[in-house]
């Protein structure tokens, strides 16, 4: 919520920031990113357990992150191509309506999975990651910035709530979309692997809200389960930022939110501004609060 409010204040600014510090703002999202991916990083390399459990759990919880995300992409994809007037653009629009190129020489995929390799490597230490704590108490900050950068954007953008407007309820179908591809994808995972199916379902109900997810289902199911909800989410959150670019250009935008799910309204979002448009951002926003809002309840339903 936090962030939300950061982002708002964002917006306020935008709509009388001067135009012409537009790329410094867009450098200052950058910076804040790549930091952020980078501190995520130090977080894991500092998790008891995290690289044994990569190695033993890793082919499962791979699967139990790429079979509902791509499911929730197939069904997001169809529906905003047949429901929503929009969904046909791909790429990102600059100020003068052009589209912006995004092609594979974008460096911005190589910078976050550097940081995030970097920032293992650096948690992985204890003296480095003592060195950097004073870092990991104020990430909270450190998004809130990153919000506010964004919302600045946002509000530099002349007829987002015009654009909004006109779908109506129709922006529901995108975590509808998610949810119900992600469920999905859940069930497959349980009847391949012969997991019980309501746990497979709670696994991939955290919708790459990894922490939660992963406390919640080792509370419920023990901690391997624990440990593969944990994974596959982490995976969910890492891939959306190689999958958002791809999806950018052979897609729609507004299906560039799906792989990131309930963190499509912070720490992915930046990914989605770059990629996509300022309309698909405030989509991103409220998606990542119904998604998030969503978890606790699909984790205790299902299992």
């Amino acid at each position: 919520m936090a962030a939300l409010v950061f982002m708002i204040l964002g917006f306020a600014v935008g709509r009388v920031f001067p135009i012409r510090y537009k790329i410094f703002n867009e450098r200052v999202q950058l910076l804040c990113t790549l930091v952020l991916i980078f501190m995520m990083g130090v977080g894991l390399g500092q998790r008891d357990g995290f690289f044994s459990g990569l190695l033993s759990l890793g082919f499962t919880s791979f699967l139990f992150f790429l079979i509902p995300t791509l499911l929730s992409i197939a069904v997001v994809y169809l529906l905003t191509r047949y429901f929503m007037d929009t969904a046909g653009e791909k790429g990102k629009k600059n100020a003068g309506g052009r589209r912006r190129n995004t092609k594979d020489s974008d460096p911005m995929v190589f910078l976050a999975l550097g940081a995030l390799v970097l920032g293992i490597g650096f948690g992985a230490v204890p003296l480095t990651a003592h060195i950097l704590k004073p870092l990991s108490d104020h990430t909270d900050w450190l998004l809130g910035l990153l919000m506010f950068s964004v919302g600045i954007s946002v509000g530099l953008h002349r007829g987002i709530a015009a654009g909004i407007r006109q779908h109506h309820v129709k922006i529901l179908l995108i975590p509808a979309g998610i949810i119900a591809g992600s469920l999905a994808g859940g069930v497959l995972c349980g009847l391949l692997m012969h997991y019980p199916v309501r746990q497979a379902v709670s696994i991939a109900g955290g919708l790459g809200w990894y922490s939660l997810a992963g406390v919640s289902i080792s509370n419920l199911a023990g901690a391997e389960a624990g440990s593969i909800a944990f994974l596959s989410n982490l995976m969910r959150e890492i891939g959306a930022f190689f999958m958002i670019p791809y999806i950018s250009r052979h897609f729609n935008v507004c299906t560039c939110i799906a792989p990131a799910a309930a963190t499509s309204e912070d720490t992915t979002l930046p990914m989605l501004m770059r990629y996509t448009n300022e309309e698909t951002v405030v989509l991103s926003v409220f998606n990542g609060i119904i998604c998030s809002a969503a978890v606790p309840i699909l984790i205790s339903l299902c299992y």
